[in-house]
């Protein structure tokens, strides 16, 4: 049977029957590529608002969160490697489908639910069923919120669009080199916040590492770039915790943090510093 290409990232990985992509969660099945992880949800619960972290969002509310399994990235320092690394035959998780997120969506709103939050692992290599249960959502009345690493290709991103109230993009630096040590792609993500941009809020998150994206250089030249798409997206600077494979690294001191979160506010209207 012939290889069929998947178009979902920019690592347009060539599949053959039965074949996995690099991100675990899309495979060539009987000649058509679909997401093998649609409607297994791992990882659920109410969050407040702020943890995706949204603080121009609803601030105050909570959301329900699910995740299900899988990344296209390689991130040594992933927080929820134990789902994001997690391969089919591996995962624990039930069975849901758009309209039962929806309900629970519906029936936690007197808890102080405003929606639906797509996150933990990365939702988008799912899209489909962030789109279907976005729209039940949607028909609730409820908001969608979308937590992703925005390495994704264009029409992807405008699949989802449409459902979609507001974003967090992890822009996790500001070189090539540091996105292709994980597996990614920085222009895809310089993109994909310049799409969504134009159409929901967003708010943007970077984990700062010491010696990997914690140079001054770096930060200016990356907010900088933000404050040309709009200075007025709030910007999360957060502190890195030894996670993963990045046990032995230590998190960046507190003063550093705060010397890089004023100079992002040389360029853009909020900077808000997290984990310090």
């Amino acid at each position: 049977m012939e290889k069929i290409r998947c178009r979902c990232c920019f690592r347009h990985c060539l599949l053959g029957d039965g074949q996995f992509g690099f991100c675990n969660g899309r495979a060539n099945i009987e000649g058509r590529i679909i997401a093998v992880n649609y409607g297994m949800v791992t990882a659920i619960a109410l969050d407040p608002i702020e943890k995706k972290p949204l603080k121009k969002f609803h601030p105050g509310s909570k959301i329900l969160s699910i995740g299900s399994f899988g990344c296209n990235l390689r991130c040594p320092f992933c927080q929820n490697y134990e789902i994001s690394m997690t391969k089919l035959e591996e995962a624990h998780f039930r069975k849901m489908t758009p309209q039962d997120v929806a309900d629970n969506a519906l029936r936690l709103k007197e808890a102080g639910n405003i929606g639906v939050a797509y996150t933990y692992n990365e939702p988008l290599i799912g899209w489909e069923f962030v789109k279907d249960c976005a729209s039940e959502v949607k028909k609730q009345g409820m908001k969608n919120v979308l937590v992703t690493n925005g390495c994704f290709e264009p029409e992807i991103i405008e699949e989802v669009i449409p459902f979609i109230d507001a974003v967090n993009i992890d822009l996790k630096a500001f070189t090539p080199n540091f996105y292709g040590s994980i597996g990614g792609d920085l222009e895809s993500v310089k993109r994909s916040i310049a799409l969504f941009q134009a159409s929901v809020h967003v708010e943007v998150t970077s984990l700062i590492i010491p010696g990997a994206n914690d140079s001054p250089e770096e930060i200016k030249a990356l907010t900088s770039w933000l404050a040309s798409v709009d200075k007025r997206i709030p910007y999360h600077i957060t502190r890195f915790f030894p996670q993963y494979y990045m046990q032995e690294c230590d998190p960046p001191d507190v003063q550093t943090m705060k010397n890089l979160a004023e100079l992002a506010g040389e360029y853009l209207e909020t900077v808000y510093l997290g984990n310090c």
